[in-house]
């Protein structure tokens, strides 16, 4: 029986999948600027001359969607992390191999969630 080989995605696959990649990471970035700058706002919106029920009710209401954006942005920052990581494994010809079976993940699955170090044989067995 010949050498165990590792099987990988060829070059021009590689390629494919750094375009989808580098686009979704543009756009996450772009997002996560967005959130930054929400949470990072003082968000005074110069209610300090209407009634204090009013001003006390848009301190919870801004405190609340400070606590949304910073959590928005802890999952953004992630999924950009993720997404460089990615493209680390394309520079290795590692991408798209399971990282539980060794065997190479669905393209399609690749395509909509390029950041997947599972196949789904393998998520499915985590269950």
């Amino acid at each position: 029986m010949a050498a165990d080989v590792k099987v990988r995605y060829s070059d021009a696959d590689l390629a494919m999948f750094k375009a989808i990649i580098v686009e979704k990471m543009e756009k996450a970035q772009k997002d996560l600027e967005l959130l930054q700058s929400a949470y990072k706002n003082d968000g005074n919106n110069g209610t300090d001359d209407t009634s204090p029920t009013f001003k006390a009710f848009e301190e919870g209401s801004e405190t609340m969607s400070k606590e949304a954006n910073t959590q928005l942005a802890i999952r953004q920052e992630k999924f950009v992390r993720d997404l460089k990581n990615a493209l680390l494994r394309i520079e290795n010809k590692t991408y798209g191999i399971c990282r539980v079976t060794g065997k190479l993940i669905n393209p399609e699955r690749l395509k909509l969630v390029p950041h997947a170090t599972l196949s789904i044989e393998a998520k499915n067995m985590q269950s």
